[in-house]
């Protein structure tokens, strides 16, 4: 009977995960740049052919290891060319991730905790909201944490069992996951849980857990694994790309890529508030988790801190602020969350000060939801909060905003009022029913009623703009970093090495007809041209074209 409860839940787990995960990936365009920067690439190979080397504009790119371009490739094989497509694996991976901590959840306690932290992980807005996404993390993310549990099963086996005894298919497959996080992202994949491992031997006062000869198998595992490409791609090409993508990694971690500055508690805030409403309970078990009684509990609770802190600092010490950065912080965020919650089961307690930040936040992100399409109505004073002329042509964009986008603000109201008053306040199984798969809800209505009109403000012009140009033969230059020309001109191949410099493009004797896109305050010199004509403005972008 538990065995047929437990596949109950895991019945229930990837129902739940199939209906919100999986519909409406395509109902929105890919945004720049990771997106479409990533299903460019999955594009490309399926163009040229060439599933070993990762190219975006048909030039080497040396960002990113080729694994979730592959995951992307047989996607499309099966999909087609398309946003539902670029953003299916992942949706996968939603489904694979909620398995994955029912099952680590049952085993540490039982099946109401594996359940709940399911609930916390599937109902908090950002971790959610990356399974609908098209970006490589969420599988990254995965295999990190999959590869430091079966390190911690092997510690565990060996020095935490009644019985002590070597487990070595859990250090062999520790390795196999961090050498895949490898393939997935690149070096990171092996710093931050050697900065876990690392921490927790200064913790336990500098006591080996693991021998070095066990490091060392473990080590020869990531590499043999990571080498599957690394390898072949040595081999085959010799150590110039390799180079590259290794000065890379070093880069973004020194630097502020791309313009993504941010202050030291950027990803405290994001954490916070994107990972509502989870975040608000895990704050408890930061420094109380008195239902952890087992040796095996006590200790799991202790890693998932270690992980927390680790991402959390490291990228807050990293000069490149970008929401996804501290997403692996998801998984030990929600089991701290679970943690609170399952107290709050046994003992129907639930302290003022979490009430009020609750509270708080919960008023503060309803606030947003209800004024957002209140002030869309008045662009000028959208307009006079910034002082970049792109930003203020973007808040003049003609979207209707009606009376059903207030329902996301309404469905909030409604779940988070019966949470709180549900019985009174005390803590039941529906209350976590109520609150986390009612957030579900209130994300999905979000998704539907203003995602694509948010993508109005951003880039929907210039993307219809390139979609328009599919079917003809000419030369596209963003004048700003972008890959949607790419991807939505749908080019087929390499083209003449001169089209790729803009001096020739404006002034050299070009074979066919060229179409520049600016933002407005950086279009004087395209004005100004006199072989260039302008064609039309809209939200913020100029297009312009240069006859043959």
């Amino acid at each position: 009977m538990f065995a047929s409860s437990e596949k109950k839940d895991r019945f229930i787990i990837i129902l739940l995960g199939s209906l919100f995960f999986f519909p409406f990936l395509g109902g929105v365009h890919l945004f720049d740049w990771d997106e479409i920067n990533f299903a460019e690439c999955a594009r490309e190979m399926i163009v040229t052919g060439d599933y070993l080397r990762v190219n975006v504009d048909f030039k080497p790119f040396w960002e990113k290891p080729p694994l979730f371009f592959w995951m992307q490739v047989v996607s499309m094989k099966l999909w087609g060319i398309n946003e539902y497509a670029a953003r299916f694996p992942n949706a996968i991976c939603g489904v694979v991730s909620l398995l994955c901590i029912y099952q680590i959840g049952l085993k540490l306690k039982d099946r109401l905790f594996g359940g709940i932290w399911v609930l916390a992980y599937l109902g908090s807005i950002l971790p959610h909201l990356y399974f609908k996404s098209g970006i490589i993390d969420p599988w990254f993310n995965l295999f990190i944490f999959l590869g430091l549990y079966f390190l911690i099963q092997f510690h565990w086996s060996k020095n935490l069992e009644v019985e002590k005894d070597r487990n070595w298919k859990y250090l062999i497959l520790g390795g196999v996951f961090i050498g895949v996080a490898i393939l997935t992202k690149g070096p990171v994949g092996l710093l931050i849980p050697g900065l876990v491992l690392t921490i927790y031997w200064i913790i336990n006062r500098f006591r080996f857990y693991i021998s070095i000869s066990e490091g060392i198998l473990f080590l020869i595992v990531v590499f043999l694994t990571a080498g599957i490409w690394f390898g072949l791609e040595y081999w085959q090409n010799g150590p110039w790309f390799i180079q590259e993508f290794t000065s890379y990694q070093v880069h973004l971690l020194q630097s502020h890529g791309a313009g993504h500055r941010g202050f030291f508690g950027y990803h405290f805030i994001v954490l916070l508030f994107g990972c509502f409403p989870a975040s608000i309970f895990a704050i408890r078990s930061l420094y109380k988790t008195e239902f952890l009684t087992e040796k095996k509990q006590i200790d799991f609770a202790r890693w998932m801190k270690i992980l927390f802190w680790v991402v959390l600092i490291l990228f807050s010490i990293v000069q490149s602020k970008i929401v996804h950065y501290s997403s692996l912080c998801y998984f030990p965020l929600t089991f701290l969350a679970a943690c609170t919650l399952h107290q709050y089961l046994k003992d129907q307690k639930w302290e003022n000060w979490i009430k009020i930040i609750f509270i708080a936040i919960s008023t503060l992100i309803i606030l947003v939801f209800i004024l957002f399409p209140i002030l869309v109505h008045y662009p000028d004073f959208l307009a006079s909060t910034t002082n970049d002329p792109f930003t203020k042509a973007n808040f003049y964009a003609e979207i209707e905003w009606g009376i059903l986008d207030f329902l996301p603000a309404i469905c909030l109201m409604i779940i988070l009022g019966g949470f709180l008053f549900y019985k009174r306040i005390e803590f039941k199984k529906m209350n976590y029913l109520i609150l986390f798969l009612g957030m579900g809800i209130f994300i999905q209505l979000t998704l539907i009623l203003w995602v694509n009109k948010i993508e109005t403000f951003s880039q929907r012009p210039v993307i219809e703009f390139y979609t328009n140009l599919q079917n003809e033969d000419c030369y596209v230059y963003p004048i700003y970093r972008t890959y949607a020309h790419l991807f939505y001109t749908k080019r087929k191949g390499a083209q003449r090495s001169e089209s790729y410099v803009k001096d020739w493009l404006m002034n050299g004797e070009i074979d066919k007809d060229v179409y520049f896109v600016s933002r407005i305050h950086k279009a004087q010199t395209l004005k100004d041209h006199p072989s260039i004509k302008e064609l039309y403005t809209k939200n913020g972008f100029i297009f312009f074209k240069r006859a043959k």
